[in-house]
Parts: structure tokens; sequence; C-alpha cells
């Protein structure tokens, strides 16, 4: 695993708050450890998520399109 996913937190200490139109319990992983982490890439979210490869951009592209999170090159952060 690369550098930023042996960090701490960056988000501090207060409980993220999952958006409510979230129902797939995939898609919450996802958007708690961007929460928590800050910003990963696909590989990073594979890794440490444990999930594959094309799961990852369907729900990425989802959380995209619902304006939740954003892409920047390779790496994926929330809004």
């Amino acid at each position: 695993m690369q550098g930023t996913m042996h960090s701490r937190p960056t988000a501090g200490l207060e409980t993220p708050t999952i958006p409510s139109e979230l129902e797939s319990p995939r898609a919450k992983l996802v958007y708690l450890f961007l929460s928590t982490y800050g910003e990963a890439t696909i590989s990073e979210l594979e890794s440490c998520l444990e999930m594959k490869k094309i799961s990852l951009y369907s729900i990425l592209s989802t959380l995209c399109e619902r304006g939740l999170i954003d892409q920047d090159a390779e790496r994926y952060r929330l809004c």
C-alpha cells in the first residue's frame, strides 16, 4: 500500500455523515473510506477495501454523477 493509506485519517475526530441517498452498503463503505482518508486511487481502494475494480468503477461513477465525490486524474475525493 502506498503512503497516504498508512497515515492517520485526515477528517479529524468527527463521525462522518453518510448522505441519505446512498443505499448500497458498498457505496457507503467507499464514501466513508474517502471521508476518513481524504483521497485515494482505485488501486488503493481495491487493496484497502478488498473490492474488485469493476465494482469500484461502478460505485465511483455513481458517486461522481450524484456530486458526492470528485475525480482528479486517478485520485478520488469527497466534494
